[in-house]
């Protein structure tokens, strides 16, 4: 009788990268709304798929932080580079996805244009819905943005 083996192959992690661009104008001064947005305690407000930030380490403009994710409560590791008046660098580089959000702010005469663009790898479990997760990330970015906005043009 021959014998069967079952040979179990090593888990390979899949990435699958993701680029998703949201822009939006806010009738607001780019004062106002750098104050909003480089407030990175209060990123849970505005940002709903971010449930909790925990700063680890300060340094100048740079941050290190562990941020939990909607996404099945996962942690994630990331470092911030604030750009003053300019753009919030956000480096994830671990965690259920990996890679970048960068938000750009440029002055148009008196409001403010804000470019969001996420460039991120999903990893595991994650890349198998990869459509789904860029869609969800997409529409996070644009109700974030409109909340955002909302604040920023309270009189």
């Amino acid at each position: 009788m021959l014998e069967s083996k079952l040979i179990k192959k090593p888990y390979i992690a899949t990435y699958t990268m993701v680029r998703i661009e949201v822009s939006r104008e806010i009738n607001a001064p780019i004062e106002k709304v750098w104050k909003i947005v480089s407030d990175m305690d209060n990123e849970p407000k505005y940002w709903h798929g971010t449930k909790s930030v925990k700063n680890l380490n300060v340094s100048g403009n740079a941050i290190t932080r562990e941020v939990i994710i909607a996404f099945k409560n996962s942690k994630c590791m990331e470092t911030v580079v604030l750009n003053p008046m300019k753009s919030i660098e956000v480096k994830i580089t671990e965690g259920p996805m990996k890679g970048s959000k960068i938000i750009t702010l440029n002055d148009a005469s008196g409001k403010t244009t804000v470019d969001v663009v996420w460039d991120i790898k999903l990893s595991g479990m994650m890349s198998m819905f990869t459509g789904m997760v860029k869609g969800h990330i997409e529409q996070g970015t644009k109700d974030a943005l409109e909340r955002i906005s909302m604040d920023a043009e309270k009189s």
